[in-house]
């Protein structure tokens, strides 16, 4: 096996299988290495809003995903305290249905969808250790392989995909440019038999200071997420003790004013439930000399937005054509990196900014309840704010909507 490389890759779920697949397309020579193997699992809720689903169609991967049988979806049902807004996602360039598709397939078609590209060298189960530098130029990296052998690689450039605890961001140092903590606690479950509401759909609730979401997901199941204060010992305690526990009895108890309770009866938990206790929205700088960084290494945001898969997607397209433009990475790392950091920013910064707003255990005041009611109320208002998820509208398209027509109801009082 080689060890010279255009571009090693670190991490091969979402992120990183992604962006080999665009770069194998341009013609660079790609080393891919993830510590796992797979299938296997990861804690996400692993939703793609139709815009990402057509992403993956462009990709030419969209028809595997669907011959797993994961149900697609096109309604949110939305309670954000006496509030209710349902309605379907607005049509994204054709694309109408949304797909939520477990991490055992997902990251599994997507790794053997980038390794059969010749330009593709895939290795499952190697754990990189260090990064190879010289003059202040990452150059390579090391780690150990799955029968315990230690190796090292060369590369131009080298890229961590590997998470919200990223190796390779810790190992380049990237600067953290902003950083905000979570209130809350999450704890995320497999459910058997968990009846929806008529027409499939995604459902979010905001209940005082506790929140739940679930999607339809792969295999007749409903993947469901829970969050409370992190400052509730009491809920803290009785998940950490037992977790079906603690999701049936905060349901009953936190959510009993909704039909949750009575859905909840014939469901039963299906694996594992993990948890979360805490997490960092964090914005890190991408690009430095010979390394990279994309996904979660770059940038993790509170899941409750549902935006890090398309982000993974948006950003491995955004990397690729910087790469691809400039002949000479060398002579160019910071006119590149400053690009890459901008088109993110421009991009993506409003819903990181959305997350870490929602991140915050702060109640709706009345002014948002009255917003809240606004759209509830409102088919065009709620499918700007469902449009605001899969990028058909802006926040501030939102908020300008708004604006204007509370200044008509005043206007014709």
């Amino acid at each position: 096996m080689k060890q010279n490389y255009d571009v090693i890759i670190v991490g091969a779920r979402i992120a990183g299988s992604t962006l080999a697949y665009e770069l194998s397309k341009k013609g660079y020579d790609i080393l891919l290495l993830e510590r796992s193997t797979f299938p296997s699992d990861i804690l996400s809720t692993h939703n793609f809003f139709n815009n990402s689903v057509g992403m993956l169609r462009e990709m030419g991967v969209l028809d595997r995903l669907l011959a797993t049988r994961t149900p697609t979806y096109k309604r949110a049902y939305i309670q954000f305290d006496q509030n209710i807004i349902d309605g379907s996602f607005p049509e994204v360039n054709g694309e109408t249905d949304c797909l939520c598709i477990r991490r055992t397939y997902l990251d599994q078609i997507l790794f053997e969808h980038a390794s059969e590209h010749e330009k593709v060298t895939a290795i499952e189960g190697f754990r990189v250790t260090d990064v190879v530098s010289k003059n202040g130029r990452i150059e390579g990296v090391i780690g150990i392989d799955k029968a315990g052998n230690t190796s090292s690689y060369m590369a131009k450039l080298v890229i961590g995909a590997d998470g919200r605890n990223s190796t390779i961001r810790r190992l380049v140092n990237s600067e953290r440019l902003k950083s905000v903590p979570t209130d809350f606690a999450s704890y995320v479950a497999y459910l058997d038999h968990y009846p929806q509401k008529n027409e499939i759909c995604t459902e979010f609730y905001k209940i005082n200071d506790k929140l739940l979401i679930s999607f339809p997901t792969s295999d007749n199941l409903c993947v469901m997420g829970i969050m409370f204060p992190l400052e509730d010992i009491e809920w803290r305690e009785t998940f950490r003790s037992n977790p079906a526990l603690g999701f049936r009895s905060l349901i009953n108890t936190e959510f009993s004013n909704t039909d949750l309770p009575a859905r909840m009866q014939d469901a039963h938990f299906v694996g594992p439930i993990r948890g979360l206790l805490g997490y960092d929205n964090d914005w890190y700088k991408g690009m430095g000399k010979g390394w990279s960084l994309i996904g979660d290494a770059v940038s993790f945001k509170d899941p409750a937005v549902g935006q890090g898969m398309h982000d993974a997607i948006y950003e491995s397209r955004i990397l690729s054509e910087i790469l691809n433009t400039h002949s000479s990475w060398d002579d160019n790392w910071e006119k590149m990196a400053n690009t890459y950091q901008n088109l993110m920013e421009s991009k993506m910064k409003t819903r990181f900014e959305m997350a870490c707003q929602f991140t915050k255990n702060i109640p709706f005041s009345d002014q948002q309840h009255f917003i809240n009611s606004m759209i509830a109320s409102d088919s065009n208002l709620t499918q700007m704010f469902l449009g605001v998820y899969n990028y058909t509208f802006e926040p501030q398209d939102l908020e300008n909507k708004i604006k204007e027509l509370i200044a008509r109801g005043l206007k014709n009082e």
